[in-house]
């Protein structure tokens, strides 16, 4: 059987995606008409099925992407020069349940990580040394560079210090997300023993942030205020990382129901692919961890815009839904009154691969979620009270938003891209390719090639080794980024800088 050279997502489509380029003058049979290409079209971009006039809404997935900024012909390609965004501001919305039944098997399927004294559960059992403030980034470089090098990380998985900018001169807003968000980081469980460094006089005062933490396990965080010690502070430091190391070391791995397994869903550098391969494929897996009792957290608010009232009428009850309303509309607020437009957020990449619109990406970047109900919604900086699917309040920039999955408690970033980039955050970060050319050009940046669906190979066929690879991640196999050693924070910014 010959594969498919193009592809119409939802009946209701005004659209086909071209599955491999066309060229002006190639025939294509949609639903028994036959339809001339009139330009040379990518593959992973749109070819109108038919006529519409100026003004008319262009659909696909069943939904539509924005208007036609003029009469257009079928067989033309539809793109950003043609298209045009329906978005604008804040809108009202009514509460339209709608409650899917998942129908997926529940199996006692398990992971190996580590138990926590408090019974949270980590998939690394790393040493952290998080900076309160961005003046003591070098000191913490070099304070893990040494740890490195005495222990040969025998016995644990690595020794990090996540630099940032941030933790002093900052007001309000930001200083209270740079506090948020430095905490869930010390608090987190993939880490086994972390190091607070502060220098002394920051906004961010180490006794403030101290009680922030809570009740916190003293002996597997350790704070030290530079400025108070006498002397050399890098030895000061080493003294305490060697008491976290002996701690740490100690730490194994067992086994843990998938249930306990916490995992973040993210997308950049889109393509024409993404809302058919790789966002649907990381749906299914999240739809499966939230049958197993699992969590799976989705962020990149801006790309809910155009998709909103799906995930809105997903909610399980009216309060999610009121909140699910907020965040939506906090966020274009966020937008105006920076004088900045609700519906431009399409990056060249994401243009390049195919996408035209905000809503034409958005449709696509809420299919990693699935079609579970939402359980929780968030606002930037918490950290998970509820299993099951959330929302997380956060931008779409890809390594602020993955910094936030992993703040909120997340294990490990399941990354989607079409375009492929090869960073990481302080949690693993797996790319799933969209497309099969990404996959094989760029090898050490993917771990998971959804493209094998436009190849012949099925959903049914592909969830299965997909949903090992996230599990064997999850067990200590390394993700591509923590081959590479591409791992770093960013924290969220809004306002003054002092």
């Amino acid at each position: 059987m010959a594969q498919a050279t193009f592809l119409k997502i939802n009946p209701a489509d005004s659209v086909v995606v071209c599955l491999q380029p066309k060229q002006k003058g190639d025939v294509i049979s949609v639903d028994g008409h036959d339809i001339t290409v009139l330009q040379d079209t990518p593959a992973g971009h749109k070819l109108l099925l038919h006529d519409v006039a100026q003004g008319e809404n262009i659909i696909k997935y069943g939904y539509p992407i924005g208007h036609a900024r003029e009469a257009l012909k079928a067989g033309q390609w539809v793109n950003e020069t043609n298209l045009k965004t329906n978005l604008s501001g804040t809108l009202e919305y009514t509460y339209q349940p709608v409650n899917e039944r998942l129908n997926i098997e529940k199996e006692n399927r398990t992971f190996r990580g580590y138990r926590r004294k408090n019974g949270d559960v980590g998939v690394r059992n790393e040493i952290w040394i998080v900076p309160t403030v961005g003046c003591v980034n070098g000191i913490a470089e070099q304070l893990a560079e040494r740890l490195r090098k005495e222990t040969g990380l025998e016995g644990i998985d690595s020794v990090y210090a996540w630099h940032h900018n941030y933790g002093c001169s900052q007001l309000s807003g930001d200083h209270e997300n740079t506090r948020k968000v430095l905490r869930d980081i010390v608090l987190h469980p993939n880490a086994g023993a972390v190091l607070v460094l502060s220098l002394g006089c920051e906004n961010n005062q180490p006794d403030q942030f101290e009680k922030l933490l809570g009740d916190y396990d003293h002996e597997r965080i350790k704070f030290l205020v530079t400025q108070q010690v006498e002397g050399d502070e890098r030895e000061a430091g080493m003294e305490l990382l060697r008491q976290l190391y002996a701690v740490a070391r100690q730490d194994r791995r067992e086994d843990v129901p998938v249930s306990e397994l916490r995992v973040g869903l993210k997308c950049g550098g889109s393509d024409g692919f993404s809302g058919i391969t790789a966002n649907p494929l990381v749906g299914e897996f999240s739809d499966w961890l939230v049958a197993q009792g699992g969590t799976s957290v989705l962020t990149e608010v801006p790309e809910m815009f155009g998709a909103e009232t799906i995930l809105m009428n997903r909610c399980e009850t009216p309060e999610l839904f009121r909140q699910t309303v907020s965040l939506i509309n906090n966020f274009k607020e966020y937008f105006l009154s920076h004088g900045e437009p609700v519906g431009e957020n399409p990056s060249p990449g994401n243009k390049a691969g195919g996408i035209s619109t905000l809503e034409d990406k958005a449709l696509g970047c809420t299919q990693k979620c699935g079609r579970a109900p939402v359980s929780g919604v968030m606002e930037y900086g918490e950290r998970l009270q509820h299993k099951g699917l959330n929302l997380l309040s956060a931008p779409g920039n890809d390594l602020v938003a993955s910094t936030a999955l992993a703040a909120c408690g997340c294990h490990l970033v399941l990354f989607t891209t079409g375009r492929g980039t090869p960073f990481g955050t302080f949690v693993p970060t797996m790319k799933i390719a969209t497309n099969p050319t990404l996959a094989s050009r760029k090898p050490g940046w993917v771990d998971f090639s959804a493209g094998q669906l436009v190849e012949g190979r099925t959903m049914k066929e592909l969830v299965p080794e997909f949903i090992d690879k996230v599990l064997a991640v999850a067990s200590g196999a390394h993700a591509r980024n923590e081959e590479n050693g591409y791992r770093e924070i960013a924290i969220f910014k809004n306002g003054v800088t002092l």
